[in-house]
């Protein structure tokens, strides 16, 4: 890569390291919680089978290229870290998902990359090797970036973005931009054009969750307002029709507490009620009722 192109591709490189590290290391909080409740529960093993799988697939065309330590580097550490996770899957799985799992890892990781290695190696030579598997990296990526759009669709059925966290939308989006420069630097299309896929979709996704989330928050909004409505009791004056204070829950609980006192005898009221002779009284203190506590 020399000259000033392959400063920048080696720059757009470690940037997309960087950003892969933490696209790799973003399910960390879900595998916490499966830790804390020592289960699985609904979680699939599915992305992290088909990351090994992709990892693998891009360190063997790395090593059939030149100049591709970039790639081996985050590769090498998305191979690592995604091993751990299926192992760790496979320790709090129960028997059914545990079974699913061995066989996606025979299936893909033993069985597809082993052919794929035995084919290419004894039908192809030279550079024509690197391209064939250049052409099945580039194959699988579009299909691992077509993966996100059962996703969208269930975020447009469902009109909630729930299960789309915007950070790793936007992670995966910047990835996508870096190893697409990379790719046009060094001239390599099978990194460069999956990873235009993978900008567009990564864009949709994040204009996706910003217009389901103003809306889930208005539904939310309407949701509670009539919880606060009925938490308020409106009493009217039926003599002169006019609508006296609102009382809240905690109010009407306070005034069952002072009826149960006043019907024990513990507190007396002395009241002017059809008493006509108090009705200067009664003015003066407003029309309320006079409490006088009872000596214990």
């Amino acid at each position: 890569m020399p000259g000033i192109s392959g400063h920048w591709a080696f720059a757009f490189g470690v940037l997309g390291n960087i950003i892969s590290f933490i696209v790799f290391l973003s399910p960390l909080p879900t595998f916490y919680k499966i830790y804390k409740k020592k289960s699985t529960e609904g979680y699939q093993s599915i992305p992290y089978v088909v990351a090994l799988f992709s990892s693998m697939l891009w360190i063997y065309y790395a090593f059939l290229k030149t100049n591709t330590t970039l790639i081996i580097t985050i590769n090498s550490f998305g191979c690592f870290i995604e091993t751990i996770y299926v192992g760790f899957y496979l320790f709090y799985a129960p028997k059914k998902a545990r079974v699913q799992t061995l066989k996606m890892l025979l299936l893909s990781v033993v069985g597809g990359f082993g052919v794929i290695v035995l084919v290419t190696q004894f039908l192809f030579k030279g550079a024509a090797r690197g391209q064939a598997v250049g052409w099945i990296c580039l194959v699988f990526s579009l299909c691992v970036f077509v993966a996100p759009l059962g996703i969208v669709r269930q975020v447009i059925k469902t009109k909630s973005v729930e299960y789309m966290p915007l950070l790793l939308s936007v992670f995966l989006t910047l990835s996508a931009v870096m190893w697409f420069f990379y790719g046009l630097l060094v001239k390599d299309i099978n990194i460069a054009i999956p990873n235009i896929l993978g900008f567009i979709l990564g864009i949709l996704q994040i204009v996706l969750y910003i217009i389901y989330n103003k809306k889930e928050k208005a539904i939310l909004k309407e949701q509670k307002l009539p919880e606060k409505i009925q938490n308020h009791v409106i009493i009217v004056d039926e003599n002169n029709n006019q609508k006296l204070p609102e009382l809240t829950e905690e109010h009407i609980i306070d005034i069952v507490k002072l009826g149960s006192l006043i019907s024990s005898g513990k507190i007396h009221v002395a009241s002017c009620l059809h008493n006509s002779t108090c009705g200067v009284e009664a003015a003066k203190v407003e029309n309320m009722p006079k409490l006088q506590t009872a000596e214990a």
